[in-house]
């Protein structure tokens, strides 16, 4: 249409999904920019079919990155600018842009250790990730420090923070609360929460669930499984528990349970609200990069993970700096630290009030962004 640009956007599964949308939000309210919304997942695709209809033009899976695929993606689309959310580096993707002089932005952008290992090992493959890229926004200092130390240069990037502090998740009223809780079979008092957990993870969150009820602690095990196709592996483990527990996908639980599953996709944010105590995944070894803690410090909960968390370093550096979370070096430590933090209301308490302080300070994330995004759709003018 005359007068509207046209971005293409890709995020490639749930978490990227959930971030954008106070993006989308902005863009939409400004009305100069159409959103042409791209992912890799199943779940991503399905989330996106949910919440966005009639914020975005469309909705589509990102191409193969290969050049017949993406040149032929490029010419329906005809995009004004692309957006590549996170550790996204599409080189087919990046080189069309190049090709037709098109701005690429990369929103929240990061390195895992693993990555930024491989590209300073393979210094030839920088090139080709990286040389197409026009603006390269990162979500923490460490990140802005990785990718000058790659050779990208250092006045095209702009470290904005994380967008997913600027993510504003609806709460939930006591009576929608206890209704939750009720479906989930979490009607004992205190709530430990297992947050996109992985392999490993729910027989340690199970040891740090028998010591609390062995204290007298009237309390229930929610886990959240990072991927809920893992349900067999994690029913298993539950029967040879001797627990008694429930799958959320099955329908609504007959009554309370030990051990509630949530093998579902897209409700982190929501079930996160029903928890006394969060403990963050992918965290415990021999897990290395961790899962996002920024939703449970939106939420004002106490948190704990393992000392695994290189995707989220800085976040969690921050997070025990202002004294709103604690790391549990292995499942002994988790169980200890649980018990003992389940015990102590006030700690709770003040743990959750350093966490809203610390995620009300570090919001604006969004707005820096848009900054950066007029001025690429300006020269495009």
């Amino acid at each position: 249409r005359p007068g509207v640009r046209r971005i293409w956007l890709q995020a490639v599964s749930v978490g990227e999904m959930l971030a954008i949308a106070p993006l989308l939000d902005a863009l939409k309210r400004e009305g100069d920019a159409e959103i042409y919304l791209t992912t890799t997942t199943s779940t991503g695709h399905r989330l996106a079919q949910d919440r966005y209809p009639g914020r975005v033009l469309a909705l589509g899976y990102f191409p193969l990155d290969w050049w017949l695929f993406s040149r032929r993606a490029w010419r329906r689309v005809a995009p004004d600018l692309v957006i590549l959310t996170e550790g996204e580096r599409w080189p087919e993707h990046i080189h069309q842009a190049k090709l037709r002089g098109v701005p690429v932005v990369c929103i929240n952008a990061r390195l895992s250790d693993r990555s930024f290992r491989r590209l300073r090992a393979l210094h030839a493959a920088v090139g080709p990730l990286l040389g197409g890229i026009t603006r390269l926004l990162p979500g923490s200092e460490q990140d802005e420090a990785r990718f000058r130390e790659l050779g990208f240069p250092a006045g095209r990037i702009t470290t904005t923070g994380n967008i997913k502090l600027d993510v504003t998740i609806p709460p939930l009223g006591p009576a929608e609360r206890a209704a939750l809780g009720r479906e989930l079979g979490l009607e004992r008092g205190l709530v430990l929460l297992g947050s996109s957990t992985w392999r490993g993870e729910e027989e340690a969150l199970l040891g740090a669930l028998r010591p609390a009820r062995a204290a007298g602690l009237a309390v229930s095990l929610l886990i959240v499984p990072r991927h809920a196709e893992r349900r067999g592996e994690v029913e298993a483990l539950l029967k040879a528990s001797g627990l008694s527990f429930h799958f959320r996908s099955r329908g609504a639980a007959a009554g309370p349970v030990d051990v509630s599953v949530a093998d579902t996709t897209g409700e982190l944010r929501t079930l996160t609200q029903l928890a006394d105590l969060v403990f963050v995944g992918k965290s415990l070894p021999p897990h290395t990069e961790g899962q996002t803690p920024v939703e449970a410090a939106a939420l004002e909960k106490p948190i704990l993970f393992g000392p695994g968390m290189g995707n989220f370093r800085q976040i969690s550096l921050y997070l025990l700096a202002a004294g709103a979370a604690r790391v549990v070096r292995d499942a002994g430590e988790l169980a200890a630290c649980a018990v003992a933090l389940l015990q102590d209301e006030t700690q709770r308490a003040t743990m959750a009030a350093a966490a809203q302080i610390w995620h009300r300070a570090n919001q604006g994330a969004v707005a820096r962004t848009l900054v950066v995004i007029r001025e690429e759709l300006e020269k495009r003018q």
